[in-house]
C-alpha cells in the first residue's frame, strides 16, 4: 500500500480527516508537525533545544515504539561512520580517519532528556545514532500522540555535511542537527544508523525558534517569521532593532521532511525573484574567492524556469542557495554549496542541488533503497538544464552520465542497483550506480519509450507523486501508463542485475535480391533495435524492431522515414531483416544513432561500406 496524507495548501484531494486530505486510493503516510525551541552558545560549540512534535498515525497499525535519528553522533570515534569510513575500501575523501582523531572539544552529540508521551515519561535507549523509545500506550491507527524531549547537542568540526568552521571559513552548517522522527510507513520503521548516505523522514510542518548571538546571519529552511525584527536584508541591517545579546529567528515551514540552517557573522544576503516562481535568497561571504557569486542569481533564474516548465512546478515561496558544507547537499527549499567554485562549477552545483527539490525534496524516495531514483533523476535532469543554461547541446555520447556508468560496467566492482546505499562494498559502485547508471536510466528510457513519452512521464511522475515517497513500482505504472507499453523488464535488467548491453552488426550480405542484415546480441540485457541505414544517395531510413515483451512500439519521432519490424524476442540471440535493393546501394549501417543505449561496446555498432 503506498500513501499520500498531506495538507489543503498544496492539493486539492477528496476528502478530508482530521483536518487533513486523503486520496480516495486509500494511501496513506505519517505525519509530524515539530516545535523546536534552541538556545545557541557559539561559544563552546553547544546549543540546548526542547522538542514537541505532534505525530499523526494515519496507519492501519497499532505503534508501540517510536524511533528517532541523532546524526551528531555519528561524529565521534568509533562510531559506524568512522569504522566504515576507515575500513571501506575506498573511503570519502572528506572523511577517512577524520572522525577517529577528534577530541571531546571537537566530536557532535546528543544527550536526550525529559522524554514524554502526552506528558508521561518514557523509557529509551541510545543506540549509537538511533533513539529507541518505548511508548507509555499505543498510539492507535487514526490517533495522534504528543511526543516531547529536550536534547543538549554540540555542533562536530564539519568533517561530512555537518558541523562548525568549514573549510571556507562558515562558521556552522546545520545540517541534521536536532533529533529527527523516523519514517514509518507500509514496510515498518526506517531507524537506519547513519553510515555515510542519505536520509528519509516523514513530511510535516517545523516551527523552529533560533536564538544566537546576535552578530550572527541565519539562512534556513522555512520562512522567516519576524524580519522587521531581526532586520537583516530586510530593514536596515543586521541588528537594526537588537536588544541585548541575542536575537531569535523564528521560522516556518509547511510539508517539509527537514529543516536546514546555517550561521554566519559575515554572510552577504541577495535576493532575486523567479518570474511566476520563488524568490532565490544567495547567502555568501564575498571574498575574492566568491567572485562569481555575482553572476548566479542570473543564471540561476534561467534554470528554476526551465526546471519548471519541464519537470514541475515548484511549490514553495521560495529557495535558498548557501554558502557552507563540504560540496554540495540538498534540504528542503535549500541547498549548502561551497562556494570556492568557476562560474560553471558554482552554476553546476547550484543546478544539481536545485533539481533535488523536485527528486528528494518533493517527490523523496527511501534513498537507502532507491537512492539513484533521487541522484540519478536529478543527475539526468542537470544534464539538461545546464545545456540550456549554457546554450549548448547534450551529447549524450560524450555525457559524463554514460562514461561513469561504462566505466562502472566494465570495472568488475558493479552492484546492482537495487543494494541497500550503506551496503555497497565501494564508494565508488554506489557512486557511479546511484548517480550515473540512475541518468542512463533515464536517457535510455526515452530510447525504449520515445523521448517525447519519456518526458511525459517525468512530468506525470512528479505531478502524481510529489509528497507521496513514491518507490520504483510507482514510477515504472506512471511510465507504463503514458507510453502504453510494457516495462518491468527493462527495470528487472535494470535494477535487479548488473548484466550488459551489448549488440553489434553481425554478417551482411546481398540475398536473393535483397541485402539480409544480422543484428546480433553480444550482451545480455535485451532491447528494442532502431537500426539506421544510410544509402549512398546520402539518404537515411530506420528499420526498427521492438521488443516482443514490450507488447508494443513507440511513436516515430524521427523526420526519417521508419520501417516496423516484427517484434524480437528476448531468448533469441540474433535477429535478421532484409532491406531492399542491391547492396551497391548501402553506404552504412548503425545500431543507434541516438547514442541513448548504454551499449558497452559500441565499436561493433556500425557497418560500413568498404
Amino acid at each position: 500500500m503506498k500513501y499520500n496524507f498531506i495538507k489543503k495548501a498544496f492539493f486539492p484531494l477528496l476528502f478530508v480527516v482530521t483536518g487533513h486530505f486523503l486520496t480516495a486510493q486509500g494511501y496513506w503516510q505519517q505525519r509530524v508537525e515539530y516545535v523546536m525551541d534552541v538556545d545557541f552558545d557559539v561559544k563552546n560549540h553547544q546549543f540546548s533545544g526542547s522538542q514537541s512534535i505532534k505525530y499523526f498515525n494515519n496507519s492501519p497499525d497499532t505503534l508501540f515504539n517510536v524511533f528517532y535519528h541523532l546524526y551528531f553522533n555519528a561524529f565521534q570515534p568509533e562510531s559506524m561512520m568512522d569504522v566504515r569510513s576507515r575500513t571501506i575500501e575506498d573511503p570519502d575523501g572528506r572523511v577517512r580517519d577524520r572522525i577517529a582523531k577528534l577530541d571531546n572539544s571537537q566530536i557532535g552529540f546528543h544527550k536526550i532528556s525529559n522524554l514524554k508521551q502526552d506528558g508521561s515519561p518514557l523509557k529509551f535507549k541510545i543506540e549509537g545514532t538511533v533513539l529507541e523509545v518505548e511508548l507509555a500506550k499505543p498510539i492507535p491507527p487514526g490517533t495522534t500522540s504528543l511526543l516531547d524531549l529536550k536534547f543538549d547537542s554540540q555542533v562536530p568540526i564539519q568533517i561530512r555535511r555537518s558541523g562548525r568552521n568549514n573549510a571556507e571559513g562558515i562558521d556552522y552548517s546545520m545540517a541534521q542537527w536536532f533529533p529527527k522522527l523516523a519514517e514509518y510507513d507500509e514496510r515498518g520503521w526506517h531507524a537506519h544508523p547513519y553510515v555515510a548516505r542519505e536520509f528519509f523522514a516523514p513530511w510535516g510542518d517545523f516551527e523552529v525558534n533560533l536564538t544566537i548571538d546576535k552578530s550572527y546571519v541565519i539562512a534556513a529552511t522555512g520562512v522567516l517569521q519576524n524580519a522587521n525584527e531581526i532586520g537583516y536584508g530586510y530593514a536596515d541591517g543586521p541588528g537594526a532593532k537588537a536588544k541585548g545579546k541575542t536575537h531569535t529567528w523564528k521560522f516556518k515551514a509547511e510539508n517539509v521532511h527537514d529543516f536546514v540552517w546555517t550561521a554566519d557573522p559575515d554572510y552577504k544576503h541577495v535576493i532575486t525573484q523567479v518570474p511566476d516562481g520563488p524568490a532565490l535568497h544567495f547567502f555568501y561571504q564575498d571574498t575574492p574567492e566568491t567572485k562569481e557569486w555575482e553572476k548566479l542569481p542570473e543564471l540561476a533564474v534561467k534554470a528554476f524556469q526551465y526546471i519548471a516548465k519541464n519537470f514541475g512546478e515548484y511549490p514553495f515561496p521560495h529557495y535558498s542557495i548557501i554558502q557552507g558544507g563540504d560540496g554540495g547537499m540538498e534540504y528542503p527549499m535549500a541547498t549548502l554549496i561551497t562556494g570556492h567554485r568557476s562560474l560553471r562549477s558554482l552554476v553546476g552545483v547550484t543546478v544539481h542541488e536545485a533539481l533535488h527539490s523536485w527528486y528528494q525534496g518533493l517527490l523523496a524516495t527511501n534513498e537507502s533503497y532507491f537512492a539513484w531514483m533521487d541522484e540519478g533523476y536529478t543527475s539526468y535532469a542537470t544534464s539538461l538544464t545546464m545545456a540550456h543554461v549554457f546554450d549548448t547541446e547534450v551529447d549524450w555520447f560524450t555525457d559524463g552520465n554514460y562514461g561513469g556508468y561504462f566505466a562502472l560496467a566494465k570495472s568488475g566492482k558493479e552492484e546492482p542497483m537495487s543494494t541497500h546505499s550503506d551496503q555497497y562494498e565501494t564508494n565508488f559502485a554506489y557512486g557511479r550506480a546511484a548517480y550515473s547508471k540512475g541518468a542512463v536510466s533515464i536517457a535510455q528510457l526515452g530510447y525504449i519509450i520515445g523521448e517525447e513519452a519519456r518526458d511525459k512521464v517525468l512530468l506525470r511522475y512528479f505531478n502524481e507523486w510529489k509528497f507521496k515517497h513514491p518507490d520504483l513500482n510507482d514510477f515504472v505504472r506512471v511510465a507504463e501508463k503514458t507510453s502504453g507499453l510494457e516495462l518491468d523488464w527493462y527495470y528487472d535488467y535494470w535494477v535487479n542485475s548488473t548484466k550488459t548491453i551489448d549488440y553489434g552488426v553481425g554478417n551482411v550480405e546481398e540475398f536473393d535480391g535483397n541485402v539480409l542484415v544480422e543484428v546480433v546480441r553480444e550482451g545480455t540485457v535485451p532491447m528494442p533495435m532502431d537500426v539506421t541505414v544510410t544509402f549512398k544517395d546520402g539518404s537515411k531510413k530506420i528499420y526498427y524492431a521492438p521488443l516482443s515483451i514490450m507488447r508494443g512500439e513507440k511513436k516515430n519521432e524521427s523526420k526519417l522515414e521508419r520501417v516496423l519490424l516484427p517484434d524480437w524476442k528476448w531468448t533469441h540471440p540474433s535477429y535478421n531483416f532484409q532491406i531492399e535493393g542491391s547492396l551497391e546501394n548501402i553506404q552504412s549501417i548503425q545500431i543507434d544513432e541516438s547514442g541513448l543505449l548504454a551499449d558497452v561496446n559500441r565499436e561493433n555498432n556500425d557497418w560500413v561500406k568498404k
